[in-house]
């Protein structure tokens, strides 16, 4: 079968349809290092993805997937750290609360912030990730293939769609918006525990030998340019929230587009399985959608088994 895109979700699920026992092409337009997931700064955290019920179910079964990456295979780049989200207003708790048994209210925030609460998180280094499920799926006896694609593939087989904003035109979603984002990747000054203003956004997410601080929440934008205004507004923010930043070398500017869509599509269609709309959580929900796509690509194969 075909799985189309090769960003976290479309890789995540090839990984999974392998491991099923099916064999699985990937084909994407831009390969694993060149699409938005290497972008993100990659803390597990549901962002700009709905329904709340199922974006937390996904969430949670993510979790604990990198979870049991990081406390077995280093090299997959996924590690667990602490973390504090503020608020500059008293808070509920997160509606994706029961997803993280750890969750606790914060004791101290730093001002001007007056609530907020902790929990450990997985932090996955995207460049190192995306490389460790590449070998993965090529292990597992899979290919992966640049393609121009202009509509999905038709034939006897199941096909994934997992093109992200490509699906906008490969299946004519006129829901699918981008959501820009930009982020600055920094020398790491020593942090050991991530940030989080979600009103900016603003976020600091330490990885082993640099820090991504972001961000921007732009509804519509296609503009893939790094704006210096922008990465200037970011900084302050970042630096603001996290004073030890504070000249921190800046080592590369980059801008991502989230695939967001009202509600995450997960569903089969007759012989495709859509599997796209993830907003900024891609990566959060990616082990999540991966085991539903393979329940349901085996669905559609046993019917049509059942059909013949």
């Amino acid at each position: 079968m075909v799985v189309v895109g090769a960003g976290v979700v479309g890789l995540s699920c090839a990984v999974r349809l392998l491991e099923a026992g099916h064999r699985v092409d990937v084909l994407a337009r831009e390969l694993p290092q060149e699409t938005t997931s290497s972008v993100a700064a990659a803390i597990w955290y549901p962002y700009r993805a709905l329904p709340q019920d199922r974006v937390t179910a996904w969430a949670a079964t993510s979790r604990r997937a990198f979870e049991d990456l990081a406390a077995t295979d280093p090299a997959a780049g996924v590690r667990l750290l602490p973390g504090t989200e503020v608020h500059a207003a008293p808070a509920p708790d997160p509606w994706w609360a029961e997803a993280v048994p750890g969750l606790a209210r914060a004791e101290q925030v730093p001002a001007p912030y007056v609530d907020g609460w902790t929990f450990t998180a997985p932090v996955i280094e995207m460049p190192v990730y995306l490389r460790w499920l590449a070998a993965r799926v090529e292990s597992l006896g899979g290919t992966i293939t640049r393609a121009a694609l202009t509509a999905l593939p038709v034939g006897p087989d199941v096909v994934v769609d997992c093109a992200a904003l490509g699906a906008r035109g490969l299946v004519g979603d006129a829901t699918l918006t981008p959501v820009r984002g930009q982020v600055l990747r920094l020398s790491q000054p020593g942090l050991d525990r991530w940030w989080l203003d979600a009103a900016g956004p603003t976020y600091v997410v330490p990885r082993e030998h640099d820090v991504v601080v972001g961000g921007t929440d732009q509804p519509g934008e296609w503009d893939r340019t790094p704006d210096p205004r922008t990465a200037a507004d970011v900084l302050a923010r970042a630096t603001a929230l996290v004073p030890a930043l504070a000249g921190a070398q800046v080592l590369a500017h980059r801008v991502g587009l989230r695939p967001y869509r009202p509600a995450v599509r997960l569903e089969r269609e007759g012989a495709v399985v859509h599997c796209y709309g993830h907003g900024g959580a891609g990566v959060t929900l990616s082990w999540g959608c991966a085991d539903e796509v393979a329940d349901l690509v085996d669905g559609a194969v046993d019917g049509a088994g059942d059909a013949g």
